[in-house]
């Protein structure tokens, strides 16, 4: 048995002391947990589990009524056949003109540099085309054209820029307690099927976890999931490692012992994101499983050599008070302590008081694998740990790992997405 710990907002909310929270978070202003799963998610049973589904996003097309120049704020006006009004800077409109001179479209990159861009350009002529796009010819008589799709989802206002980021970056979540039943989906769908592998990352994405049925109890599985987004991590313990009893374990986790619930990797500066791990063997019995710079070490030989070391706050917070990442590991956690003489103490309670705030029985889910289950997990976002298990030479409990980093799954995601759905 395993058991994974929430560590969003609304735990440090309701359960963690205001001096624990200050003492590990990495500054930012407190932020309300997101809502219910929006509509691009819905939920299904399946099994007996949860599992996430994916929905069309609603594609509304809108039509331009008129277009001005504004040449003392050097500003577009274009006002949309629904009444509304959005505003564009000649400047921004000019850099991303989009003809062939300006913009190579198989990459969708930037030609134009820099040093040929004038940045306190005016314009001659705006108009609306017969098909609804937006011309602009400039002083110096370069025609740009811009596609009134492409024109609202890049207007200025907050909403236009807020749909956007969510479009981009999918950051709301979905928050959980220990009466979440794991999303499920089938191995063998989500390596052949689109439409099953985005409902799988969308809900790795918004749920932070994900249980995949039905794969080959057999090593290399993993890597065959992985090469469904794109390449696995490579890290000192090999591009997959085997979770297995080892002599001279060169880490906690190769043996039977019970492991806290942790993050994995804080000693890299860069943490994988997305974890996978296969059962494919079951143990005989039991393995239920700030402001302040934290140092983490790691050392030993495995793929090769390596000595680690790294600075981090537990609890990594954005400027606008949002929790971006968890660093916990007590394994790893080194000796080292830099933090003046009168703050060690208020620092081992600071975080007493979260780990026993991770340990609540309301906040962690417990759940035992079977040979070929493979758990998909968030790295950044789960904490996760095991109790201790009967370890017998002819039953070796194994389970084999892998890492991926959220830059090639949320690629593969919006790229299911397109396919899927259309380029939205």
């Amino acid at each position: 048995m395993s058991t994974l710990a929430r560590v969003t907002r609304p735990v440090l909310q309701r359960g963690t002391s205001a001096m624990a929270c200050q003492a590990l978070r990495a500054g930012g202003r407190p932020r309300s947990p997101a809502g219910p799963l929006p509509y691009c998610l819905t939920l299904m049973q399946l099994r007996g589990q949860h599992t996430l589904g994916s929905a069309a996003l609603p594609l509304a097309r809108h039509s331009v009524r008129k277009v001005r120049a504004l040449d003392e704020e050097r500003i577009m006006e274009v006002e949309w056949e629904d009444g509304g009004h959005s505003l564009y800077p000649f400047t921004w409109l000019r850099d991303n003109c989009q003809c062939p001179l300006c913009t190579l479209e198989s990459a969708q990159a930037r030609k134009l540099l820099m040093s040929g861009l004038d940045i306190n350009t005016g314009v001659d002529i705006v108009e609306v085309t017969n098909d609804n796009k937006v011309s602009i010819v400039w002083p110096d008589q370069h025609t740009s054209v811009f596609d009134a799709e492409w024109l609202k989802k890049r207007c200025f206002s907050d909403a236009a820029r807020q749909a956007m980021r969510e479009e981009l970056f999918i950051n709301k979540r979905y928050y959980w307690d220990s009466k979440l039943h794991i999303p499920t989906a089938d191995y063998q769908e989500v390596l052949h099927d689109d439409k099953a592998a985005l409902a799988w990352l969308l809900a790795l994405r918004r749920v932070g976890i994900v249980y995949l049925k039905g794969a080959p109890a057999e090593r290399g599985q993993v890597a065959r999931l992985a090469q469904r987004i794109g390449y696995l991590r490579l890290t000192f313990y090999g591009h997959t490692w085997q979770v297995q009893d080892k002599p001279m374990a060169n880490n906690v986790a190769y043996t039977s012992g019970g492991l806290s619930l942790h993050s994995d990797y804080p000693a890299l500066h860069f943490a994988p994101g997305v974890q996978f791990l296969h059962c494919i063997t079951q143990a005989e019995g039991g393995g239920r499983a700030s402001s302040l710079q934290v140092d983490f070490t790691d050392t030993g030989m495995d793929y090769c050599d390596f000595l680690l070391q790294s600075k981090k706050s537990i609890i990594e917070v954005s400027s606008t008070g949002r929790v971006e990442r968890i660093n916990c590991n007590n394994a790893t956690r080194d000796s080292v302590l830099d933090v003046p003489l009168q703050q060690v103490q208020p620092f081992y309670r600071s975080l007493r008081a979260y780990v026993d705030t991770m340990n609540r029985p309301e906040n962690v889910v417990t759940y035992r694998m079977m040979p070929g289950d493979i758990v998909t997990f968030d790295n950044w976002r789960l904490l996760h740990g095991r109790r201790p298990y009967v370890s017998k030479p002819d039953r070796l409990r194994h389970l084999e790992g892998a890492y991926l980093d959220w830059d090639e799954v949320m690629s593969r995601l919006r790229i299911l997405r397109n396919s899927v759905h259309g380029n939205i």
